[in-house]
């Protein structure tokens, strides 16, 4: 991805992307007005059921987690130089190694020996999974776009095989499994702030979201502050100059998509340990895919991924609320909302970038007195 040299950082990172978003909801303001809906009722009732109540926050951080750790995985395969779009399949093997050690112990082992114990499974599990396709790319030339791909649908399969056939629990007409013991579920927030005195009410976000901020200050002291995440990035830049400078540029695919896989399987974490529960099919529900959309959006820098993420969450939360709340306007309309956000600030994400840097530039300009 190319970035135009006059931008400054500040105007590439902060200004530019929500320039985009802002283009992004008046084109789909048009649209909502073109089907003869109101677009400030349905704005408002966006924002409204994004963050209008505890609650309904509460849903947006939860949707926000899974992305933070998706879009976080496909930062630093970037940064490496590769597009991993497997995130999808890494998030499915990830809850499987979580939902696996949790059907093993759970019944015998302490909620703080079993909950960093399903964590360790999941990014184990992702990080193999990624692996294979790091190793095909680095080793025998095989492209990691299309590797990563094909690998989404073999966990998918993979996970429907061993539910339907292995682990789905006796006597149950849904495919999943057994429900975990008590010290295999993450405590929800609502019951982590009731500890301290504080009233929330019940959500799905649970203690994953203080792992997706970990994660988050992590992948930034990684990349930035320490001297693999430099060796990582100029192998990125230009494999031929850190090969030249002595940076094993094979060793670096492994380990940007080993960490990518790592993180992706906390996903699993989330959904599995702190949402359901149990083992079950499509709990990833497409987090995967909206991590490259979040990762563009945020220029791949761990803080542009929380906030993209944020804004991803309260759409996924807020469209929900619209599509209950606003008359005639349905959960098609939503995904079109989530389209253009995609359109402007992924795909076409530098179009207005001349336009933005020549506005700097006169403003930077300073002015010559006359006479």
């Amino acid at each position: 991805m190319s970035h135009p040299q006059t931008l400054p950082r500040w105007a590439d990172v902060v200004a530019l992307p929500l320039i985009n978003l802002a283009v992004a909801l008046l084109a789909a303001g048009a649209v909502v007005a073109m089907v003869g809906q109101n677009p400030s009722e349905v704005l408002q009732a966006l924002v409204h059921g994004a963050v209008g109540t505890p609650r309904n926050l509460s849903y947006t951080l939860y949707y926000a987690t899974s992305f933070v750790f998706t879009g976080l995985a496909v930062a630093v395969a970037f940064h490496g130089g590769l597009f991993n779009i497997g995130g999808e399949g890494q998030a499915v093997l990830g809850g499987l190694g979580a939902g696996l050690v949790a059907l093993w112990w759970s019944a015998h082992l302490p909620a703080w020996v079993m909950l960093p114990l399903m964590v360790g499974a999941a990014a184990l599990f992702g990080m193999a999974w990624a692996a294979v396709p790091a190793y095909l790319q680095a080793y025998r030339g095989s492209h990691i776009v299309i590797t990563t791909i094909m690998f989404n649908f073999l966990a998918s399969t993979l996970l429907v095989y061993v539910l339907v056939n292995w682990l789905k629990a006796p006597g149950s007409m849904s495919v999943e499994s057994a429900t975990f013991a008590d010290s295999a579920k993450l405590p929800g927030v609502h019951h982590m702030l009731g500890w301290l005195g504080v009233e929330w009410p019940s959500s799905p976000l649970n203690a994953s979201v203080l792992l997706a901020v970990a994660a988050a200050v992590g992948v930034y002291l990684f990349l930035l502050r320490t001297r693999a995440g430099y060796r990582l990035r100029a192998v990125g830049s230009s494999e031929t100059a850190a090969q030249y400078a002595g940076i094993h540029a094979k060793r670096q695919v492994l380990l940007a998509m080993a960490v990518s896989g790592a993180l992706a399987g906390g996903v699993g974490v989330n959904e599995v340990a702190g949402v359901a529960g149990r083992l079950m099919l499509d709990f990833v529900a497409g987090a995967g895919f909206t991590g490259i959309a979040v990762a563009l959006m945020g220029r791949n820098h761990p803080v542009g991924i929380v906030l993209a993420s944020l804004l991803f969450g309260a759409l996924f939360q807020g469209g929900a609320e619209v599509a209950f709340e606003v008359q005639g306007f349905t959960r098609d309309m939503v995904v079109t909302l989530q389209g253009f956000i995609v359109l402007f600030s992924g795909a076409m994400s530098y179009v207005l970038a001349p336009v933005l840097a020549r506005a700097v530039v006169r403003l930077a300009r300073p002015e010559v007195p006359h006479g």
